[in-house]
């Protein structure tokens, strides 16, 4: 049996939830205008995996299909003469996110990282996953 300490060694930590969020940060970072500033708006919070009230609100049995999510209004649907109580946001879930990661050979952590939350941010500008699927193909 193999000692865990040097396996660890060897292999290293797995990136913590910080570590995901710092590499969120960076991909909201590389965002050009108009994009930019409106995307500032929105927080970036990760945790490990999706709440049950989530999973199940989506009709989701297997926690590891979800790697991300946008709560919040769409900037399309947001009025002004009613502003929305709930706070944009995108969640990050870490180890759905590892395990895409690790199924996927050639693809860096932080080109996942930036894929998830593009695409969750995509929702905050009002971009259905069809549109993003369009404007994802056009890109490769």
């Amino acid at each position: 049996m193999s000692n865990p300490e040097t396996a660890r060694a060897r292999w290293g930590a797995a990136p913590s939830l910080d570590d995901i969020a710092a590499m969120a940060r960076a991909a909201l970072d590389t965002l050009e205008e108009p994009f930019l500033t409106p995307a500032r708006t929105v927080a970036i919070k990760v945790e490990d995996f999706a709440d049950d009230e989530t999973l199940e609100s989506m009709k989701i049995e297997n926690p590891y299909e979800l790697t991300g999510l946008y709560s919040g209004v769409a900037l399309t649907l947001e009025q002004v003469s009613a502003p929305s109580q709930i706070p944009p946001m995108v969640w990050l879930y870490r180890m759905p996110i590892l395990d895409e990661w690790a199924a996927t050979e050639g693809l860096a952590l932080e080109d996942l990282v930036a894929h998830v939350v593009i695409h969750e941010l995509g929702h905050h500008f009002g971009w259905s996953d069809e549109e993003m699927d369009v404007m994802n193909a056009d890109e490769d």
